[in-house]
Order: structure tokens, then sequence, then C-alpha cells
């Protein structure tokens, strides 16, 4: 792992579930795995079901790293929920790779999640206490052993009675026997959209680019609170629990979701430029180019150039195939890590006033190596501009922003931040310009930039590490 991987807010996970009229779900789940990828590197699973038994395959790794013909040919029936993995509660081992299946008394059902619940340690404790055997150190068992457990006809009745005790943030999609059941925290913290698949059926994933991948038309975002259930080429849905007050994750538009993603009516693509063109408004300064930090930042580098007035250009090279391998670099290869995903433009940097545009300051581990190498190309400034507020409190729902030790901008201010990583200067949005880029004034979480959580959160576990092989309460 490189030091660009540990200064980026790490991400949550992916999730998705398809059911068929009839055919092979699991190669339609494998190709929405595949877009979303991005949510998280470390596992990957298929979970699929023939109407009678749930077969499942995952392991530690990429989608194309942990599938092949092999195993796909063993994964037949028309309903198939998948995950794709970075560890936030519990550590990255293979127990708890997703989806869980266990087995009830209403027979087989299989659970993949994304989030975190905050009160995840009340609700351990209460299944320990219970007698229940838990073998992994996710929250997701968690869920998956309480839904198992609840009494009501339907799986969708059950889910609908338990989720009144979970709080937090949580997207999560199961799979039975015969149907597909799909729902989301009345706090919409995370996305999660249903699509109809082209050849009857339908799809619901994390991201509505997952839903094209697969050829989903008439997609929606589901409501917070709802429950959705997909049964054959049916959909059916009801809202068990009334949406609370909203809490949309707001890094989803500035840095997790694939810039063809639309959520909140949004377009990703269309928020990112938004928000260049606020850094160019809260942020001028006189500069002969602007760069970005491939690729998330992108976008919000052109809006920044048309506002200014500045030209736009490539500085950077990405090496997009360096990532987790099964050869562990040199400690000295290890040291010079963003020199292992990035090269230098040299020419379009030689003699010029660059600004560089990145989406986020997390430890300040990547943007000094990053600043470095614009400087040794020749630049003779970098301002350094970023498309959020800073980020200075941990986030308990779902991503790994740090802890208060390890978040820079708890400790500095932007002028001692642009001294520490040797930058001329250093730009990050105000939150309200943030919202205004969004065309939002309330709805969102940005507990990581202001630390006021939309739910109770103990702060006091936010001076210690929140993720080890155990729960984060």
């Amino acid at each position: 792992m490189t030091a660009l991987d540990l200064d980026r807010p790490r991400e949550e996970c992916g999730v998705l579930g398809v059911s068929l009229p009839s055919g092979d779900a699991a190669s339609t789940a494998f190709f929405g795995l595949y877009a979303l990828q991005h949510r998280g590197q470390e596992a990957a699973g298929l979970a699929v079901s023939d109407g009678r038994a749930v077969r499942t395959h995952k392991g530690r790794g990429l989608v194309p790293q942990v599938f092949d013909a092999a195993s796909m040919e063993k994964l037949r029936g028309s309903l198939a929920i998948g995950h794709t993995r970075y560890s936030t509660t519990g550590a990255n081992s293979d127990r708890n790779v997703q989806p869980y299946v266990v087995e009830t008394m209403h027979g087989p059902l299989g659970v993949a999640h994304n989030g975190n619940l905050t009160n995840a340690d009340a609700l351990r404790d209460g299944l320990l206490n219970r007698g229940a055997g838990l073998q992994s150190s996710s929250d997701s068992e968690v869920l998956a052993l309480m839904l198992a457990g609840t009494e009501g006809s339907t799986w969708e009745e059950r889910l609908s009675k338990v989720m009144a005790e979970w709080v937090g943030a949580y997207c999560l999609v199961v799979i039975s026997g015969t149907k597909i059941v799909a729902t989301r925290d009345p706090w919409g913290f995370r996305p999660l959209s249903v699509g109809k698949l082209p050849g009857g059926g339908h799809a619901v994933a994390s991201e509505t680019g997952a839903l094209q991948t697969v050829g989903c038309t008439e997609t929606r975002e589901v409501r917070p609170g709802e429950v959705v259930v997909l049964q054959g080429g049916l959909l059916r849905s009801h809202q068990p629990i009334q949406p609370r007050e909203q809490a949309r994750c707001t890094f989803e538009h500035i840095y997790f979701s694939r810039p063809d993603a639309h959520w909140d009516g949004l377009s990703v693509h269309a928020v990112r430029q938004s928000l260049g063109r606020a850094l160019a408004e809260e942020h001028p300064v006189p500069a002969d180019v602007v760069i970005p930090v491939p690729d998330s930042s992108m976008p919000a580098a052109i809006g920044l150039s048309r506002a200014a007035g500045i030209p736009y250009n490539e500085g950077f090279v990405k090496n997009r195939y360096i990532g987790r391998t099964f050869i562990e670099p040199t400690d000295e290869l290890r040291r010079q890590g963003v020199a292992l995903k990035f090269n230098t433009l040299q020419e379009n940097l030689e003699g010029k006033r660059v600004i560089m545009v990145d989406d986020s300051i997390v430890r300040g581990t990547t943007s000094g190596p990053l600043v470095k190498m614009v400087r040794d190309a020749g630049a003779t400034e970098v301002h350094v501009r970023i498309t959020c507020p800073p980020i200075a409190h941990p986030c308990f729902f779902g991503v790994d922003m740090g802890t208060y030790d390890e978040l820079i901008a708890h400790h500095l201010t932007p002028d001692e931040i642009a001294e520490h990583i040797g930058a001329d200067s250093v730009g990050f949005l105000s939150v309200e310009a943030m919202m205004a880029a969004l065309d939002r004034d309330s709805g969102y979480c940005n507990a990581c930039f202001t630390g006021s959580y939309p739910v109770p959160v103990q702060l006091e576990l936010a001076t210690t590490k929140q993720r080890f092989d155990g729960v984060l309460a």
C-alpha cells in the first residue's frame, strides 16, 4: 500500500442485487461488481440463489482476481447479490469478506452491507448475551444475525421490524431462496438506486453507474427508510420507517462516486465542476496552468480553469495498474509510493505558476510529495486548491477518514498546512461554498468538516484507531 492510498478517505463498500425472471444472474452481477470496484478493493463476493439453495464465492482481492470461469460456473440461479469491500469495522481478513450467508429456520439468508452502525457494540453484546455465535468482527454479520432471529412471516417484514433498532449508515441487500430485499437507512447516508433490466427483472446497486453498466433503464433512488423487494421480474416496495433528517455523505460527490453517477437528482460530474468554479471564486491566485491530481479532481480542475480563465492541462500521468499486487514493493519503493502512482509531464509545468487541484487532504502525507514532484519538474510556484473544507473530524458512518491524531487539519491552519507540504498556498472550500456548489442548503452530513454529527457517536473513540479486529462502538 502506497502513501497515496493512506492519504485518501478510504472507500466504503459497494453492494448490488440482481433479480431475473429466469437465467444467469451471476454474470450480470459480476459486471455490476466491476462497475463498483472503486468502492472497495480489498475483497469481493457473490451469493446466488436458484430458488432452493444459496451458493457463494468470495475472497480477498479485486473482482477479476476473485472470480474466474470455474467459480462462476458454480453460481447458477436467477437471483444474485454482490459486494466489494473496504474494511471500516473489522479487519481485512477472510472471515470478514461478504456476502454473509447463514442458515435460518426460514431458509438460507445472504446479506451484503455498506455502512457503519454507530450502536453496533450494543447490538453485538445483545446477540452474544442471547447465545449467538459470531464468526467475524464486522458489524455486517451483526445485521445478518439480527435479521435471521427476528419474527415475521416474510423477510421484508422481519427487515422492517429490525430496522428500528439500527442507528447509523447502512445500505443492505438480502438474498433468500426466492427474492432479494434491499433497504437504505432513514438518514440516507449511503446511496442506493434501483433500475429495470432490459430483458426483464431489476437490479439494485450503490451507484447508478453500475446499473447503467448492466443495461438498466427507469432507474430511481431507493428512498431513505424504504424496503424494496425484487422477485423474478417484479418489483414492489413499502416504507416501514419514515425518513429522518437527511444526512447524505457529501464525499460521494467530492470523491467516492464515479463521475457518471447521479444522486439526489445531481450529476456527480457536474457537481465537481461546480466545486472547481467555487474554488476559483473563493481562492483566486495568478497562475499559468491548472492541473488536476487524477482522477476525481479532473472535473473540478476544468471548472476552476474555465472560471479563472487559466489554461487547463495535465501535469501528472497516472499509472493505473500500480495497486494491490502479490509482489510487495521494497521499503525504498514504498517510501516513494506517490512516485509509483504518478509521473509528471515536465513540458506542461516547467517555468509555470501552477494551480494543483485535489479533492482532499487527510493526513498530509501525499500532498507534500506531489508538490515536490511539480517543483522538480520546473514549476516556479505551486498553489494547492482542495474541493472540500478541511477534514478535521473522524467519520463514524462507513468512511475511514483517520483519527483526530492523524488528521492534519485538526492540528494545522491552512497556512501551516501550506508550509508543511511545501506549497506557496493552500485553499480549501468553505462549507458554505461547497453546499452552494451542490445547490443545497441542507440534507447532507458534513461532520468530518464541522464535528456536528447527525446521530449520536462516542467521541472518545475518535482519539484512537477506529478500525481494528473488533467492532466500532
